[in-house]
């Protein structure tokens, strides 16, 4: 099997980071520097045309959006290892919280991340040229408390989805992995998890499987 990752520090393809450290597949990994531009240099958009990461190429296939790697990864190797469900409506359940992670909640994260100032953002990787679109209205005050409340209204759908439920499916899965990754970086955003105690413990289990912690302790 050949299988390239294409990453950046400090970006979502973290969260493809911790679903191979979950499956425990090795890897060709390449780093790009998304302050100097690598992923808009023309041999990197041959693959991933939108020019972002991550991006893997598995036998010769280029797959890039970080839920469809999940998904993708979980169907061909985590079934066999209890991290992904067989077809049927658990699969759907698992499928539907990593797509809700990518559209919904994303959505208002990144809201929130271009309303807040540059030392709140915490990410020295982030793209400058990305941030210089960023309008004056997109940076208000009003623009920072929308994307909170917004994000607060997904926490509580997830706070309820976890109820009586240790993990998003019932058991750990790749939805998990996928999930944990960006409530995580909405946390460092300074924003307060405490009204949603399902999710606080949730993501402390998380960060408790071996793979993540052992991720988390070298970034």
């Amino acid at each position: 099997m050949s299988l390239t990752f294409y990453a950046a520090p400090m970006s979502t393809a973290s969260i493809t980071e911790a679903v191979l450290a979950e499956l425990g597949i090795d890897c060709d990994r390449i780093d790009l520097d998304l302050s100097a531009g690598d992923t808009k240099k023309p041999e990197y958009l041959k693959i991933n045309p939108n020019g972002k990461v991550p991006t893997i190429v598995h036998d010769g296939t280029a797959i890039w959006e970080s839920s469809a790697i999940t998904m993708y990864l979980g169907e061909l190797f985590g079934v066999d290892a209890k991290l992904y469900p067989a077809p049927g409506p658990q699969r759907g359940e698992a499928m539907k919280w990593i797509a809700w992670s990518n559209v919904t909640l994303a959505e208002s994260a990144g809201r929130l991340f271009v309303s807040l100032p540059p030392e709140m953002q915490g990410d020295p990787a982030t793209n400058a040229t990305e941030l210089e679109k960023v309008t004056s209205e997109q940076k208000s005050e009003i623009a920072m408390e929308r994307a909170k409340a917004d994000i607060a209204d997904c926490f509580n759908i997830l706070n309820i989805g976890l109820e009586g439920r240790s993990f998003l499916i019932g058991e750990y899965s790749l939805a998990d992995t996928h999930l944990q990754g960006l409530v995580g970086w909405i946390a460092s955003m300074n924003v307060d998890l405490t009204p949603f105690p399902n999710v606080t413990e949730w993501l402390q289990r998380c960060y408790q499987r071996p793979a993540i912690a052992k991720l988390m302790a070298g970034w």
